[in-house]
């Protein structure tokens, strides 16, 4: 039985389908404090959050068991998700839940910042009348620059488009084709913060987005100009937009988001007159709050089944069609990765491997290799590590060892055209192991030059010895002797009288006094034992 730990409120309609999972217990306990949190964290396999639960390295230290970390919402800045990956803790969001309830906000702060709507309510409220004072702006035919062409970026957009303004954006990941497909104007930075009656903010906040609107832009901006942020505090430096505010720069602003939540009272930005502050209510609706638990809570679901996340945070994103299709090749990058550490570990047990290459040749279509790839991190951390491994933390693993890897893709192979190889260079020199997929089923079809044809499970004994009669002979007399029985063998040979690779699959383990009567056959240069 799962067991999956709600730590914030989260409306019961939004955890109903974890309620419906047969084999998944739910607790809903919001409100718990650091210390009661760890004491309980050890006992669940997954954890829900909204903002309130402080997801930290320390908490991690005790969720000896947690597999998953769903965050209803978005940003995930209240999550280690360094921490969570190199634990293997799979981290997911839902990046559309609030979609329509951020970009209908930003719209009502823009139409409350232009036409002074908070202030003039507050102004009849005080028992004035005050009609001169509240003069404002239409929207109408002015320029609005929209810094991130994301799924909010774009839905503003699509809200603004019917007020006849004129929209231009600034988005570097978005092809101007895109862009400009959606009715807007692609720009640069400069470009935008130069033409902008109105600036609206909607990129994530990372190390490329901190302080992006700074006192450099603010420098190009019209007299005048209007500044809006629904996304995430920090990506306008609120230092700068003070100054712009006091020199007359900017006429207003509007800010849900600050750069430390809740902001200080003393921070300026809370009383400028002619802003709209609110307290981070982007995805504050009913309607979201239940689509973005809901949305976490069937990705749970299905991870605890089994099955790909939708919106995985420290995983390449994958769609269910893209994940069947390359199931098969990530157990071939497993198996191989596998392979290679275990027979480098039979050569040499300190560091065995000190780099990687992966080799894509010949035509993989449109499948992406980047998850192939960590599928061959996966497998050769298997064999050297004691704790929990996957393909969440297999890249950060490797990198701990000290293990370089680089990814190549390559023309085909005169006799395949999707071929996948694995180089791992040793102490001892590299060695080459390669492999494709026929029909759904994995195949090693080459170790090292020799062609040999391997489905790749279970047991295997793999030697390298001079090509002679009696050799293969007396190797199945001692396994026969000891009642272990060969399932199928491949040989592969450089030529007659060469020297070839043997790999005899068997149904069990060889104890370890076998394997060196084995090794003690004449002709055999090396004899190893390994499990797929």
């Amino acid at each position: 039985m799962a067991k999956v730990l709600v730590s914030d409120p989260v409306a019961e309609a939004g955890i109903a389908p974890l309620r419906q999972a047969t084999g998944i217990e739910v607790d809903l306990r919001p409100g718990l404090k650091p210390d009661e949190l760890k004491a309980i964290i050890g006992q669940y396999d997954a954890l829900i959050v909204r903002s309130e639960t402080k997801v930290t390295a320390e908490l991690l230290a005790f969720a000896e068991r947690l597999r998953i970390i769903g965050r209803a919402g978005v940003g995930v800045d209240n999550i280690d998700v360094e921490a969570a990956t190199k634990r293997g803790i799979l981290v997911v969001n839902s990046p559309d839940g609030n979609t329509i309830a951020a970009a209908e906000l930003t719209v009502g702060l823009i139409l409350a910042l232009a036409r002074h709507i908070p202030q003039a309510d507050a102004s009849l409220r005080a028992g004035k009348w005050e009609r001169k004072k509240f003069l404002g702006r239409e929207l109408h035919g002015k320029t609005i620059g929209i810094v991130g062409l994301g799924r909010i970026g774009s839905a503003v957009a699509q809200r603004l488009k019917g007020f006849g303004v004129e929209l231009i954006a600034y988005n570097p990941f978005v092809p101007e084709t895109v862009t400009r497909q959606m009715g807007v104007e692609p720009v640069t930075l400069d470009e935008l913060v130069s033409r902008s009656d109105f600036i609206t903010v909607h990129t994530p906040l990372n190390e490329s987005t901190r302080g992006l609107i700074g006192p450099a832009q603010f420098a190009r901006m019209k007299e005048g100009v209007y500044l809006i942020n629904a996304a995430r505090g920090g990506i306008i430096d609120e230092e700068a937009l003070a100054e712009a505010v006091r020199n007359g720069k900017v006429a207003g602003y509007a800010l849900d988001v600050f750069t430390t939540e809740p902001p200080s009272p003393e921070n300026p930005l809370l009383h400028f007159p002619q802003s709209v502050v609110t307290p981070h209510l982007g995805a504050s609706t009913v309607e979201a709050q239940i689509k973005v638990a809901v949305d976490v809570s069937e990705q749970i679901v299905e991870f605890l089944q089994g099955r790909p996340a939708r919106s995985p945070v420290n995983l390449p994103s994958l769609s269910e069609e893209e994940q069947a299709r390359l199931e098969p090749f990530q157990h071939l990058a497993t198996a191989i990765g596998n392979l290679q550490m275990q027979l480098a570990l039979a050569q040499q047990k300190e560091r065995p491997i000190a780099a990687v290459e992966v080799v894509f040749h010949g035509d993989f279509g449109d499948l992406p290799t980047p998850p192939i790839t960590r599928a061959v991190l996966y497998g050769l951390m298997l064999p050297v590590h004691n704790g929990r491994v996957n393909l969440v933390n297999a890249p950060y693993l490797t990198e701990m060892r000290g293990i370089r890897v680089l990814e190549q893709r390559r023309a085909a192979t005169p006799d395949h055209t999707c071929l996948l190889s694995v180089h791992a260079h040793t102490a001892a020199g590299e060695r080459v192991i390669c492999g494709t997929v026929y029909g759904n089923e994995p195949h090693i079809v080459h170790i090292d030059g020799y062609h040999v044809d391997i489905v790749p499970h279970g047991y295997m004994i793999i030697t390298e010895h001079t090509d002679r009669p009696g050799i293969i002979g007396k190797v199945g007399t001692l396994l026969g002797e000891a009642g272990i029985n060969i399932a199928g063998m491949h040989v592969g040979r450089a030529a007659i009288g060469g020297r070839a690779i043997m790999v005899l699959m068997i149904d069990d383990p060889v104890p370890p006094d076998l394997m060196e009567h084995i090794r003690e056959v004449g002709g055999l240069e090396t004899a190893y034992l390994v499990k797929l």
